[in-house]
């Protein structure tokens, strides 16, 4: 489903040149929840945002970024475009337009991509239905709490009906008790509807809790990668023997979506 090869980027900075991801690759199978950890600075948000291209990586003959069969690098600006549809974003702070209710921040991304209104209007009902928002339709972000408004932002992702779903952070701004809850949906949503999700998190708990395999970054560079239960693995990062150490007292997430959040 997902191919990364030779992933690099590199961002001007005041002090020179910064190399945030050096020679990542990485593969992720069709269905998978698949996380990637490390410390701040360690370049995990950067490498996801690559997969869609919001970070277009440093130009090298043998980088690929193959989604679905389709390396996003060499396709013209609209099948790119097309491509990036089955491609949702969930970002760590939300990103809702607070001048726009619910219903109208979820159809922000149909409306760029010039889906007609009546079919605008289904998308919505449905996607909203689905995170258990649809009594919040006409009310503005700022009425609701921290989970309520990362759900407006899955369900402006889910929009689109995506195969692939990118999730940076998405319980970081969030309570722990939400956080549990958030992340019992996110594997409902991968149950229920086959979604690949990736999901750049710092808290071993959430990989724990519904990741299949996780990949580990230091500096800039894949360090490590194994499935989560996997029991005969041996970590050799620090990162690695955290989440295996921490494995057993993990939380366990209800299935069932409780929309309190």
């Amino acid at each position: 489903m997902i191919r990364l090869r030779n992933i690099s980027k590199t961002f001007d900075t005041p002090d020179g040149p910064l190399r945030a991801v050096s020679g990542a690759s990485l593969d992720i199978a069709a269905g998978d929840i698949h996380g990637i950890i490390g410390f701040s600075g360690a370049g995990k948000s950067t490498l996801l945002r690559t997969i869609n291209l919001l970070e277009r990586p440093d130009p090298d003959p043998d980088t690929r970024i193959e989604v679905d069969g389709r390396d996003l690098l060499s396709l013209p600006k609209a099948e790119l475009l097309r491509a990036r549809q089955s491609i949702g974003f969930v970002f760590q702070n939300f990103h809702l337009l607070n001048n726009r209710t619910v219903a109208e921040n979820v159809a922000f991304p149909l409306e760029i991509a010039g889906l007609p209104r009546a079919e605008r209007a289904g998308r919505i009902a449905e996607v909203l239905d689905i995170v258990g928002l649809s009594e919040k339709a006409r009310v503005y972000p700022a009425k609701l709490s921290g989970g309520q408004r990362q759900r407006v932002a899955i369900a402006r992702a889910l929009a689109s009906r995506p195969k692939v779903l990118l999730c940076d952070e998405p319980t970081s701004s969030v309570d722990p008790q939400t956080t549990s809850t958030l992340l019992a949906f996110l594997r409902q949503l991968n149950e229920q509807f086959g979604l690949t999700l990736v999901l750049v998190t710092h808290e071993m708990s959430a990989v724990n809790a519904i990741c299949n395999h996780v990949a580990v970054m230091e500096s800039g560079e894949i360090v490590e990668r194994f499935a989560v239960r996997d029991r005969s693995h041996a970590p050799v990062s620090n990162l690695g023997k955290l989440l295996f150490r921490d494995r057993a007292t993990g939380p366990t997430l209800h299935h069932e979506f409780v929309p309190s959040i």
